[in-house]
Order: structure tokens, then C-alpha cells, then sequence
């Protein structure tokens, strides 16, 4: 793919995209490619793929099944910040000592992300990877992309859209991303929408025998948040000799919120650690690790932090928005402070973390405003956008909110928990896959279920 679409054609250089494809399966009639994007970003799309093929054969039946690696990510070229699996994560984590502290290791992560990840990485924003689709969908021999996208993968979805909709075929887009939001109303969103599900998690566990907060929601609430507190103030030591603070309770906690299916084993982390002072359970949910670097093609390394570099540089790509890159420490400071009380009313627990993350752009050039400035794109088709009303990543009302924006959406209001719909809820899969094979898609707002857990 070009590197620069600017400069047009391969006179700026160009970039090497993984990807794979699955052929249908049959026996009926093939309906050409489905591209699917599983989300990030930062998340690779082949190994996510070839991991689990399965959750995706009634589509496979009739579609070549087709992922990929976006540019800067996984075998892509990948970005890093140094290749250590905490570089991305020890700015904006709200870890430093203090605010100029802070500013410094925002600086520093910049400078490694820019020597290290070579010339792909001014390059990695979603609207070029949008462009990057549309010469994928030529080159697969489809007239239209058909098209289906979890989380961020919504957002590179609707981009595209917006950009080639006399290009856009059936589309589908589960655990719907913002199209405006700057990045502080983004991180307060989320806040809330991780206490949410944090609340949905705790009303579940008081009604089940042995919940270590017990019956009253009310107070499960208020343990959570001293538990937080008192790891923050006195850290745990895990297996291998590795620290567990408040924080790392909570990056653990947010993970396990994302799938029901892991609320059982967030409960006997909790009790645990509660009880025994142990915190191997929550560390198994989303603890500090140090995992092994995945192999690139032809056996290169993929960076331990390409996933971390990669989530920072896109998002930071995809956001006009910058502080003052002149202020003094004691302004950025005053500026939290007056942030912090509003971060603590949407999540005393979650909303300190998502605080710091305001200033992860920091110290990086301004992204575009073209996603911004999304407003009902003339030809787009009918869209499906599936919002889920306990998830924690992408909060419902993001999905009303893009249905808005591009003007041509079908919302389906999953009453459920958890990160998407699509795996989760048998209604929302019929729904996606009647639309993708079929065509099908009823016009105004249609609902499914909380399912039963």
C-alpha cells in the first residue's frame, strides 16, 4: 500500500499489509469477501482470526472469511516505543511522580515511538487504513466491501463509509466507537460506562451464594473502591516476584467486565484477594505480565509493546484535539485537579485511570479533524450498528450517537453486558448474519435481550 496517500501513487514509499483469508465453506452460494476487523486498536486481525475461525461459520458458509493486520500493526510493519511491553503504558498511567514528571515520560515514550517504529508511523491513523481497505477490497475483486467491525473496528468501518460509500456494501458494526468525542469527553465516558458495568457485575455477584462483598450493592461498591485504595497504598507481591497495586486491580477488573462469561471467575479473584491477600486471580484476569513477544512474518518479532504503541499512535492520530504543548507543569496540574472531581463522580473507581489518559497525546503532532466532521455522507447505505447497554468499552450511547453522524444506520439495542453483542447474544448474531447473508435490514430502532447468565 502507499505509505503517504498524499503524495499519491508508491512516490512516498510504500507499506507491507498482512492478511489472511479463509474460503467458504459452501454448500451454497458464495457471496465473495467479508473483511472483519476485531477491534484495537493495536489488535492484530490475521492471528485473531486464525485463532477462532469458528465463531464466525455460519458467515464462513457463504463468505471468503477475510482479516488483516492494520499498517503499524502485528506483521504489518509494527510500531514500538521501545519494545518493551510497559513503555507505552508507564506515561498517562498517572504512575509518575507528579505532574512535570508526568509531562517528561510523555515526552519520552514520543521520542522512543518516533525512533523506533521507522517511517510507517506518522502514516498509521484510520483514515489511512481506510484507504488501505478500499485497495484491499480492489484487490480481492469485490465491486463493494462487505464489512463487519467489533470496537475500534467500528470506527475504521464508518470512516470508510463515509469516505467510499458508492463502495460500501452491507456493513455491520458491534460495540460502536465516537466519531467526535474529544479525547477528555471520551475518557469521562468511559469512566462511566466501566462503572456501569462494574455495578451490572456487582448486583449479579449479590445474588449469588458466597459473593465475598455479600448482599448489599450499596456497600459491595464502596469495598471495591477500598480495596483499590489499600493495594495503591500497599501493594500485593504475585507470583515471579511481581507488584500488584490498585491500579493493576483495576486495569483486571475493567478486563474481566467485558464478557459475562468471566464475571464467575472475577468473583472468586475478588474473594481471594479479599480474604487470602492473594491476588494470583485478578492477575490471571489482566495483571501486570510480561508475555512473550509474538513472531512477525518470516519469523521477525513482533515488539512486546506493539499493541500499547500502537493503540496511543492511532488514537493520537484520529484526534485534532492537543494540550498546550508550552504549558507549565503547574498548569497541567491545575488543569487535572479541576478534572478530577468530575473523573470521581462518573467512577471513583475507574475514573482516576481514564483522568490520565487526557494528556497520552501529549507531546505528539495534532491528528486529523476529517473523522470529526463525519455528517450524513451523501450515497452512504443502510448501515447495522449494534449497541450494547452494559458495555464497558464503547457505552450505548456512542452507538446513538454515530447512528446520528452518518445518517443511514439501523440501531440494534442490546439490553446485555459486556464488550459487543456478537458473540454473546444469539439474537444479536441472527440479526447480523440475516443482514450479511441475506440482506435483510428493518428499518428504525430493533432490540434483543439481556441473555441469561
Amino acid at each position: 500500500m502507499p505509505l503517504d496517500y498524499a503524495r499519491g501513487g508508491n512516490g512516498g514509499g510504500t507499506v507491507q499489509i498482512a492478511l489472511a483469508r479463509l474460503p467458504a465453506t459452501g454448500p451454497g452460494r458464495r457471496l465473495g469477501s467479508l473483511v472483519l476487523n476485531f477491534g484495537g486498536p493495536g489488535a492484530p486481525g490475521t492471528s485473531t482470526l486464525a485463532a477462532d475461525p469458528n465463531g464466525f461459520a455460519e458467515l464462513g458458509k457463504r463468505y471468503d472469511l477475510v482479516a488483516f493486520d492494520p499498517r503499524g500493526v502485528g506483521r504489518s510493519e509494527p510500531i514500538s516505543c521501545g519494545g518493551d511491553s510497559q513503555a507505552g503504558e508507564e506515561a498517562g498511567s498517572g504512575a509518575a511522580d507528579g505532574p512535570a514528571a508526568e509531562l517528561a515520560a510523555l515526552r519520552a515514550v514520543a521520542e522512543r515511538c518516533a525512533r523506533d517504529s521507522g517511517p510507517v508511523l506518522p502514516y498509521v491513523g484510520t483514515v489511512s487504513v481506510a484507504r488501505d481497505l478500499d485497495l484491499l477490497r480492489q484487490a480481492l475483486g469485490e465491486k463493494k466491501l462487505d464489512y463487519l467491525g467489533f470496537s475500534y473496528g467500528t470506527r475504521l468501518g464508518a470512516v470508510y463509509a463515509s469516505l467510499f460509500p458508492h463502495s460500501t456494501g452491507r456493513m455491520a458494526l458491534d460495540g460502536v466507537d465516537t466519531l467526535s468525542e474529544p479525547l477528555t469527553e471520551q475518557a469521562l465516558v468511559s469512566a462511566a460506562g466501566q462503572q456501569r458495568a462494574l455495578d451490572d457485575f456487582l448486583v449479579w455477584c449479590a445474588r449469588r451464594q458466597g459473593c465475598v462483598y455479600g448482599t448489599n450493592t450499596r456497600t459491595a461498591k464502596e469495598k471495591v473502591q477500598a480495596l483499590v485504595a489499600r493495594l495503591d497504598a500497599d501493594p500485593l507481591h504475585g507470583e515471579g516476584g511481581l507488584r500488584f497495586t490498585g491500579q493493576d486491580a483495576v486495569e483486571a477488573i475493567g478486563a474481566a467486565l467485558y464478557s459475562p462469561r468471566m464475571w464467575p471467575q472475577l468473583a472468586g479473584a475478588l474473594a481471594l484477594v479479599e480474604q487470602r491477600r492473594d491476588p494470583v486471580g485478578l492477575m490471571q484476569l489482566g495483571g501486570p505480565t510480561e508475555p512473550p513477544p509474538p513472531s512477525g512474518g518470516g519469523g521477525k518479532p513482533v515488539p512486546a509493546d506493539n499493541a500499547s504503541a500502537a493503540l496511543v499512535a492511532v488514537n493520537c492520530a484520529d484526534d485534532p484535539d492537543r494540550g498546550d504543548a508550552k504549558a507549565s507543569p503547574a498548569a497541567i496540574a491545575r488543569e487535572l485537579e479541576e478534572l478530577q472531581p468530575i473523573f470521581l463522580a462518573a467512577s471513583p473507581v475507574f475514573g482516576p485511570r481514564q483522568l490520565m489518559t487526557v494528556l497520552s497525546c501529549y507531546g505528539r503532532p495534532a491528528g486529523t479533524d476529517a473523522i470529526r466532521k463525519i455528517d450524513h455522507p451523501a450515497g452512504i447505505p443502510r448501515i447495522l450498528l449494534v449497541g450494547t447497554r452494559g458495555d464497558p468499552a464503547t457505552p450505548y450511547e456512542w452507538t446513538e450517537e454515530t447512528a446520528q453522524r452518518l445518517g443511514n444506520a439501523v440501531v440494534l439495542d442490546h439490553k446485555g453486558d459486556g464488550h459487543t453483542g456478537y458473540t454473546s447474544s444469539a439474537c444479536v448474531q441472527q440479526y447480523v448474519n440475516h443482514f450479511l447473508i441475506d440482506g435483510r435490514l428493518p428499518s428504525g430502532t430493533r432490540s434483543c435481550p439481556a441473555e441469561e447468565s
